[in-house]
């Protein structure tokens, strides 16, 4: 699915996957979260996270974008400060947990949508005037100059927090997962992200046909 990019600083990894079963994560996939969260543990503090060279890379995308990354945290730093706290992931899905993992692990937000859910053309721009959604977990959220994803019904998918509208349940059967990657990301670093995300959704949600794309 082709995203057209109307933000500075950023490029996007963006995998498709169809005819994937979505269940609790199994034990072998915990076992892989809970590993990725000890070495997090173990390399960082809550005073040096925000220094951490992805970290400072994604804050500093958000400035570009004219938004404070401490008033409105980039939510793979906010994953990594409840990893660093020993409060560990949340336990969603296998594919919302697939996607956490690889934040945590790359510093970079991810958001994981239903497919069925969206209809192209998507772009991700600026929130405009009186746009806003529910997000998952919280309140209505206002999204006037936020960065968001938004097809031709409007905004869905942030870096920052995601639409209960394209959210992972059980019925899902086609998930799009974008990548938020600052543009001085190195090509190579977002193609074994993106190969890792395919990879791992055919291991632990057992997803047919799955596709990979770099934008920006």
């Amino acid at each position: 699915m082709e995203i057209r990019i109307e933000l500075p600083a950023v490029r996007l990894g963006v995998v498709e996957a169809d005819e994937l079963a979505v269940s609790p994560s199994g034990g072998e996939l915990q076992a892989v979260v809970d590993e990725a969260c000890d070495r997090r543990r173990k390399e960082f503090t809550l005073e040096n996270l925000a220094e951490a060279e992805p970290i400072h890379a994604v804050r500093a995308m958000f400035r570009h974008w004219g938004m404070d990354p401490s008033k409105y945290r980039p939510s793979s730093e906010a994953l990594l400060r409840r990893v660093v706290q020993g409060k560990g992931l949340y336990r969603v899905s296998n594919v919302v947990d697939i996607g956490n993992l690889g934040s945590v692990e790359t510093g970079w937000p991810y958001g994981c949508y239903d497919q069925e859910k969206i209809t192209a053309p998507i772009v991700f721009r600026p929130g405009q005037p009186g746009e806003r959604y529910e997000r998952v977990g919280k309140q209505v959220w206002h999204l006037r100059g936020r960065p968001v994803l938004a097809d031709s019904e409007g905004p869905f998918g942030s870096p920052i927090s995601d639409s209960t509208r394209s959210m992972i349940t059980e019925t899902t059967r086609s998930v799009l997962v974008v990548i938020y990657a600052p543009l001085r990301a190195s090509t190579r670093s977002l193609d074994e992200a993106v190969t890792q995300l395919a990879t791992r959704l055919r291991e632990f949600a057992r997803a047919g046909d799955v596709r990979r794309d770099r934008i920006g």
